[in-house]
């Protein structure tokens, strides 16, 4: 059985659902370190003119867990997110099946971050067809850290393989999965071409975007790009 872990962010990129996909047991890493800046509380769309960071204003302190950090709602963020996703998707294929649910989405108020994207990765999953089990470190109470935590998890899921993404390489001891009778792969991951707005060519095209660009452009054909990448 394969476990993936992962923080749960906003508006994900396609290598996060090819994690999940390529998985039996997901966990939503929820009791680590929020990190600012980085896809926690944003991800990139594609525009007529390059890319564009649709960002979560946050309100949080130094060394706070990602499941209690709180949004900034002093600002009129989601207003922004909805007019950009409608200035960049309104003449996409497929931008008026799923925007609803995106419109929903911003016209309520949000006060935990993990909320958010946990909401809207559900739908996500949904509609890529994508079902697994998935968990919440939170709940599982599997305890340790860094390489320890990863492990502790595996073992509370009963599961023998870790899906690591590449990025583990840098961080992970990887003399102690075997130890723990866990065999460590990595993801490898190879970004798909597919329609794209404002793409005449494959030269055009522009990679590691949100899967939002995937889904108003591709609609009904993106869960196969997915598990086709």
């Amino acid at each position: 059985m394969i476990y993936s872990v992962h923080q749960p962010s906003y508006l994900p990129w396609l290598g996060f659902f090819d994690k999940i996909q390529k998985s039996d047991s997901f966990v939503f890493l929820d009791c680590v370190q929020y990190k600012h800046r980085e896809f926690q509380n944003r991800n990139k769309i594609r525009t007529k003119d390059g890319e564009l960071w649709l960002t979560v204003p946050m309100r949080h302190e130094q060394g706070e867990k990602i499941c209690d950090v709180r949004i900034d709602n002093n600002r009129d963020w989601a207003a922004g997110h909805a007019k950009s996703l409608r200035a960049c998707y309104g003449k996409a294929p497929y931008f008026d099946l799923h925007f609803p649910f995106f419109e929903n989405v911003y016209s309520k108020r949000w006060e935990r971050l993990i909320d958010l994207n946990v909401f809207i990765i559900s739908y996500l999953l949904k509609v890529l067809k994508i079902e697994r089990q998935v968990y919440f470190e939170s709940k599982l109470d599997a305890g340790g850290e860094k390489t320890q935590r990863i492990i502790n998890i595996g073992k509370k899921l009963n599961c023998d393989t870790y899906l690591s993404g590449s990025g583990g390489k840098d961080y992970l001891e990887e003399d102690r999965f075997p130890q723990a009778g866990i065999k460590l792969v990595y993801q490898d991951f190879v970004h798909p071409v597919y329609r794209q707005q404002y793409a005449k060519t494959k030269e055009d095209f522009v990679p590691n975007l949100s899967v939002v660009d995937l889904l108003f452009n591709e609609g009904d054909h993106s869960a196969d790009i997915i598990k086709g990448a």
